[in-house]
């Protein structure tokens, strides 16, 4: 008990008062990290299809052209000549072959996203990017 005849409960505090608090900032879900996006692990958790399609890759370092080794709702994997950060933005272009996706015309998949892994293999980068922003169009 202290002096005024309080009964204390936790070092110093006293039996009815509220602890001070400092309100701590709110953390990111488990499905996301602290700018609100995924993380890569979970990103990688969409079902792949090896689908080889022709790619226009446009980025700091250039244009480019050249084919996906696979897809994902989240993202797709290339092969580039030169090394492409992680984090770099890239806009990329996805012809989709007409008989493909049962049109008259190819389709392009014009897409922004950035990188979040690049490897080396076989003398090329492999190069992995998860798309933030895609739209339609007819070639």
């Amino acid at each position: 008990m202290s002096k005024d005849g309080q009964s204390e409960t936790r070092r110093g505090q006293k039996e009815g008062s509220s602890p001070a608090v400092s309100p701590e900032p709110p953390k990111p879900s488990i499905h996301e990290n602290a700018t609100g996006r995924k993380p890569y692990k979970d990103m990688q958790s969409a079902p792949r299809f090896p689908l080889k399609l022709p790619v226009a890759v446009k980025a700091d370092s250039g244009k480019r052209l050249t084919e996906t080794k696979n897809i994902s709702a989240n993202g797709v994997l290339f092969q580039v000549d030169t090394d492409m950060p992680v984090g770099s933005i890239v806009d990329f272009t996805i012809s989709l072959p007409a008989d493909v996706v049962g049109s008259d015309t190819d389709v392009l998949l014009d897409c922004k996203g950035r990188v979040v892994r690049n490897f080396e293999d076989g003398g090329r980068r492999g190069v992995g990017v998860v798309i933030d922003e895609y739209h339609f169009e007819r070639s």
